[in-house]
Order: C-alpha cells, then sequence, then structure tokens
C-alpha cells in the first residue's frame, strides 16, 4: 500500500522556490506551482512512499528544504532591490 502526502505551501516566489525544490525529487515526488483563480500561487508537492515512516522523514526533508529555499529566496530579493534612487 502506498502512502501519499500533498503539501501546499505559501512562499513568497512559488516559481523560484519550486525550482530549487524540484532537484531533490525523486522518482516518487512532484512539485508544481498552482495559480488559482481567487487566492496566492502555492508550491504544490506530492510524496509517495511504500511506508509510513518512509513518508514522515521524507516530509520532515521537504518541510526543511522548502523553508530554506523560502528563506533564501527572501534574501536574494532584498539584496537585489534597490533602496537607492
Amino acid at each position: 500500500m502506498t502512502r501519499t502526502a500533498i503539501i501546499r505551501t505559501d512562499v513568497s516566489d512559488p516559481e523560484a522556490v519550486a525550482a530549487s525544490i524540484r532537484p531533490d525529487n525523486t522518482a516518487s515526488i512532484t512539485t508544481t506551482v498552482d495559480r488559482p483563480e481567487n487566492g496566492p500561487d502555492q508550491v504544490v508537492t506530492t510524496i509517495e512512499r511504500d511506508s509510513t515512516s518512509g513518508l514522515r522523514s521524507t516530509l520532515d526533508d521537504y518541510v526543511v528544504n522548502c523553508a530554506v529555499a523560502d528563506e533564501l529566496v527572501q534574501l536574494a530579493e532584498r539584496h537585489t532591490t534597490s533602496t537607492h534612487e
């Protein structure tokens, strides 16, 4: 039996965060950007594993990776946005 988790994440720049996360994906992980008509764009990741413990471990890694990617995107944005006239 396969265990599945779908994670929807609101982040500062969904395209950049998704692009940062995708290289770590295995064949059983997909990461996309959802653009709902009403609501913010979100990173959507689906993870499938054969065991609950494997799913939990992968989810834990994903949450950390997503948080770091979002933080780096925000940091890069602050450094590329000019505050000088």
